[in-house]
Formats: C-alpha cells, structure tokens, sequence
C-alpha cells in the first residue's frame, strides 16, 4: 500500500478523495466506529471536543466541499448531527468508504531506513497489525489532548463541586438547576456557557485575558465570504484590522462594557471568538462575567477580584495540546512548541510524513484542506516536486518569524493562516 491517511473527519476524506482522483493506492484508518469526526461524537454520546449544542461558526456554503454542496434544507449554519450526516453523504459520493477502516487505532507511526514507514495499529477486538507504507499523511486534527491549567487554583483538590474540561462537556441539561462557572473565552468557552445559561441555575463567565469578539456576520455576510472579498483582499493588511475594529465598535460597542475585559492586542494578532450569542446573554443577565478563579474553598470559587461564588461546577475551557502520541518525539513541533511544517504541511526532516488540517484559518478550513490533499496527490505522484530540504527549513524559518511579528509566541500562534494568501500558494505549488 503506497499511503497510509489517519483520520476520516471533513480533513481525511479530502485527502481519500484527493488520492482516488489520481489513482494512488492508499488506506483510511479511523478509531471511531463512523467517519465524520467531531461532528458525528454529539449524536454517538461518544467524548470529544463535540457538544450538543455545537453548530457550524463558518457559512455551508463555504464549509462544504466544493463539488458536492450541501443540502438546501440546511440552515447557513447547520447542527453537528447534520454536518456528520454530510459527510458520510460525501464519503459515499466520493467512493472511498470502502478504503476506510473504522475502529482502527494508529498505535505508532515509524520511519525505516529503507525510506519507508511501519505503520502499527490496533482493531476494536484488541489486535495488532503492522504494516509498511511510502507515505503517512496526518489527518486527525488536534483536538483530543485537553490543556488544563497546571497547577489549578489552590483547593481545587478539595472543591466539593465538579471540575471537568469541556472535553467532557455534553449537554446544559446536564446542570440543570445548577450553579457553574465557565473558563475561557474561546469558541467552546462561549458556545458551553450560552448553552448553559439556559438550564442552569447561575452561570459565570470566568476571564483571564480579553480576546476579539466577532459576531458571524457583518454587512450580511458571512466572516468567511468577506475573506474572499474582492474589495477585502485588495486591502492592505493594516488597514483591514483598521476597518474591523471600528466596525466592531459601531456593531457591539466596547467589550469593557460587558464586563469582559479589553483585549490587550490588535484584532489578528491572536485568535479570535466567533459569538452571535454571548454577548447577548451576558446583556439578558442569563452570564455574568468574572475575572480568573484565584482558590476554591468547599463549594466557594474565589476570583481574583476580591468577589467569590458558590458553585456546583466548573468548566475548563481552556483548548487542547496538539499532542500526536503515535508520531516519533518532536514531530511536528520543535522544541519551542512552533509546528514546523514546509507549506504547513510537509515534515522537510521527515520525507514521506505530512499533515492536512493543521492549520487554523479565520474562515472555513474545507477548501485549504482540500487545497492540501490536491498538492500532496501531485507530489506522491511525482507530478510536483519538492524543493530540497533545506529550501523547504528556510521556508519554514522565514514563515514563522512572520507569526511572530504579528503573534508573538502564543502557544498554537504557528498553525495560524490567512485563507486568501495561503490558497494562492498552494494553487502556485500545484501549477509547478
């Protein structure tokens, strides 16, 4: 077997789909008893990143593949039941489900000095297999390994309540009647609490750094379609983060007077959280915000402000570890945490190991996978070749000290992407 692809969530399949177009012999391994990812775990009752209240932030008209649309009957913004129901639709489509084997765990992946790769993974029943392949492609995401704060406040091992990360998170009626607090104010953190603030009792927002709050529209547009925009992409960086901000403040007004705290950093120097709600349920009463949790004492949650709250729950949700226990140490990030990868994708040190998906866009993430698996087809095939290794290192160098300059150091700031200019360099590596 010539490619071994891990993963069959939205990223995986583009990568099938991408090697069956040209012919590449190849197989699909993935743990979970169905493709989909995190978007079929909700409906499976299976742990994971997944929740029930989990819906698309990114329009389906750009989240879908782009040969196979989405159903009209979706909403813009369609449920996680739907989307996992879509892409096994796509599977069948592309004709690539019978290149998948499901409830297989990649164990450990392993280059040889032949060139090759010894591949050993582990069926439902338990068993063993090891297998050799020309080239590993990595599409399982990362978002499995949850990132807690280390160590917790003090008293936490004592709290009288619950304390979980949103890893483990299912259903706000699962706290009905209860009183909890929410860490974070990312994606799940907002997501986890509005859900929440509809069953349970209290629900406090706890903050310890202020991000970009970005509702999933503005002028009627999706976030992801004004990316594309002729008249947005013709703007000069500086001048686009000019132009949101102060829409921002014409559309939501200043974050301070939420009782969030203000960011202490220019939109798109850092990650942002894309919320129509809660903003809206902090303004309804139903969240309050805190500051960061400073101790617990019994079922009491002090903050760093002086204030404290009793509490039944507590909600970490503070992201996850890009963590690849099955990949050799060191691989993909170095030493200082950065992923480095030639074009996000390609391991220069490592010739025949590559990912899709690694990367995080301010926008759908469906046409730069599939941009990816494309290139990466092309160059199994021979039809594209890559430079030398240490073109592809100076690459990589000259890449990451851009993110610095915009970023800093923040963990996970490396895999950060511009849709529009990175779509145009894997369209370049392609006409090669």
């Amino acid at each position: 077997m010539r490619v071994c692809v891990i993963g069959a969530g939205l990223s995986g399949l583009a990568v099938a789909r991408a090697l069956k177009d040209r012919r590449i012999e190849f197989v699909c391994l993935e743990k979970a008893p169905e493709v989909g990812g995190i978007w079929r775990q909700p409906g499976a009752g299976e742990p994971g990143p997944g929740y029930r209240s989990l819906h698309l932030n990114t329009a389906k008209q750009l989240t879908a593949y782009h040969d196979f649309p989405m159903p009209d009957s979706y909403a813009l913004y369609p449920r996680h039941d739907q989307v996992a129901a879509y892409l096994r639709s796509f599977a069948e489509w592309a004709g690539v489900l019978d290149r998948v084997e499901l409830r297989t765990e990649v164990v450990s992946v392993r280059d040889r000095a032949d060139g090759r790769w010894t591949v050993v993974s582990r069926d439902a029943g338990g068993g063993m297999a090891a297998r050799r392949f020309d080239q590993v492609i990595v599409a399982s995401g990362h978002n499995a390994m949850p990132s807690m704060p280390s160590p917790l406040p003090p008293g936490a091992d004592t709290f009288a309540g619950t304390i979980l990360h949103s890893l483990d998170y299912r259903d706000g009626s699962d706290f009905t009647g209860q009183r909890v607090v929410v860490v974070g104010l990312g994606a799940s953190a907002v997501d986890i609490a509005a859900d929440l603030s509809r069953h349970a009792a209290r629900t406090l927002l706890s903050v310890r750094r202020g991000l970009h709050i970005l509702p999933k529209q503005l002028f009627g547009m999706s976030l992801d379609e004004i990316a594309e925009a002729p008249w947005w992409t013709a703007m000069p960086f500086d001048e686009q983060r000019r132009f949101v901000e102060q829409t921002l403040l014409v559309v939501r007004g200043r974050l301070g007077d939420y009782g969030l705290p203000e960011p202490d950093h220019p939109v798109f120097s850092s990650a942002v959280t894309i919320s129509d709600e809660i903003l809206s349920r902090i303004r309804h009463g139903t969240v309050t915000p805190k500051p960061s949790i400073a101790s617990f004492d019994g079922h009491r949650v002090d903050f760093t402000d002086g204030t404290s709250a009793e509490a039944d729950a507590v909600v970490y949700c503070t992201g996850f570890r890009m963590d690849f226990p099955f990949l050799p140490a060191g691989c993909p990030a170095g030493p200082d945490g950065a992923v480095r990868l030639y074009k996000r994708a390609i391991a220069p040190e490592r010739p025949g190991l590559s990912f899709v998906g690694l990367v995080r866009p301010l926008g759908a993430i469906t046409r730069l996978v599939e941009a990816q698996a494309r290139w990466l087809a092309r160059v199994i095939t021979g039809e594209t070749v890559l430079p030398p290794a240490e073109v592809m290192r100076q690459e990589i160098d000259g890449y990451l000290d851009g993110i610095v300059r915009r970023y800093g150091r923040a963990e996970g700031a490396s895999i950060q992407v511009d849709v529009g200019p990175y779509l145009g360099e894997l369209r370049e590596l392609q006409a090669v």
